[in-house]
């Protein structure tokens, strides 16, 4: 309780808002992954804080935002099958695909429904044997381990009408991939606090070890947020490069070996789409061997047209950190949340959303 009132106290953000602004180095671009700190950092006005040579840029860290249209376009053919029931988080049903959304195969006649747990799932198949119960699951190392529980409770009760479509993505490769690309210039890193409450720290060390890049495991309350960022650079005015933990009370450096176990007991890496990063080598999960059976595509026949991207979106480089929201033509015109084109407007994690919702100052 101590801690939580010092921690809401304003002149701990006065204090860490000095630290920030003491940094007198070079021009730095600090990204952070999450959506959910994107979302925080405007919210809480953050970038009003910091000086004029500090440049937030917004990464690949929104689930709903990097799931590719091909993937995408998988759902909505599931959704659209006689006998099948597809079932998802409720941010998915806007996110356009190809030619369609999970909204409008819904709106068309298509069973689709919104869970917030792929146990919720699990018992819509156990509650309607003579369907067949599909979960779509979108995520990061932070679901997946509940939805691997979920394939192997339905193992364990022999139910043979559930399954799911993974689309899991891990968040190490792709920090990877965007730094081997050289397509922007990255001084510091702003790591996703719950996915790293499941996989550590341990993970993001070759950030600090192969390419000299600090980085801050950091929470999500706006003066985790600040720590976090004048923890990154009081490490690069030092001339550092290391994996700290901000957000001790959650983040403990093996992460969760529990969790972790039951992820790797069901699944196992395998290369994965990225919405403008493209295929990232082991990057993404799929159900072993063991649990093949589970695998809606291996199970349904399902069929999708080729993928084609809206024209004019330019959502991949909003995640790669290459533009900002209004540099797309269409961001705030022709693509709103009301009217999303790409899921960067769609999920409240989206950087485009948090940009039209509070501002781009």
């Amino acid at each position: 309780m101590k801690y939580m009132e010092e921690f809401r106290d304003g002149a701990v953000a006065q204090r860490l808002a000095g630290r920030i602004q003491a940094y007198a180095g070079r021009p730095v671009n600090l990204m952070e992954v999450c959506g959910t700190h994107t979302v925080a950092i405007f919210r809480h006005g953050i970038r009003q804080l910091l000086p004029p040579n500090v440049r937030m840029l917004s990464g690949p860290g929104c689930p709903v935002c990097v799931t590719a249209n091909a993937d995408l376009d998988k759902a909505i053919a599931l959704a659209q099958m006689p006998g099948v029931i597809l079932t998802t988080f409720g941010d998915m049903l806007k996110v356009p695909g190809s030619y369609s959304s999970l909204q409008r195969a819904k709106a068309d006649g298509g069973d689709v429904r919104i869970v917030y747990s792929a146990l919720d799932a699990l018992d819509i198949a156990r509650r309607n044997p003579q369907q067949q119960v599909v979960f779509f699951a979108v995520g990061f190392e932070t679901t997946a381990p509940t939805i691997a529980a979920s394939v192997a409770e339905a193992q364990r009760q022999g139910l043979s009408n559930y399954s799911i479509v993974s689309v899991h993505k891990l968040v190490p490769p792709a920090l990877r991939a965007l730094l081997d690309s050289g397509e922007l210039h990255i001084d510091g890193f702003l790591l996703p606090g719950h996915v790293s409450a499941i996989i550590g720290s341990a993970p993001y060390q070759f950030i600090a070890r192969d390419y000299g890049i600090p980085c801050v495991i950091t929470g999500f309350e706006p003066l985790d947020v600040l720590q976090g960022i004048a923890l990154l650079l009081e490490q690069i005015a030092a001339g550092e490069a290391k994996v700290e933990i901000q957000y001790r009370r959650a983040v403990p450096p093996p992460g969760n070996p529990a969790a972790l176990a039951q992820m790797y007991a069901v699944f196992q890496p395998g290369d994965a789409e990225w919405r403008g990063l493209g295929t990232i080598p082991a990057s993404g999960l799929r159900l072993r061997d063991d649990y093949a059976a589970y695998d809606a595509e291996r199970r349904l026949a399902i069929q999708t047209p080729p993928p084609k991207e809206q024209r004019g979106c330019r959502c991949g480089e909003v995640l790669r950190g290459v533009i900002a929201p209004p540099d797309c033509a269409l961001f705030g015109q022709a693509c709103t949340p009301e009217n999303p084109l790409g899921p960067c407007m769609v999920s409240f994690e989206g950087t485009c959303a948090a940009w039209y919702n509070y501002g781009g100052a």
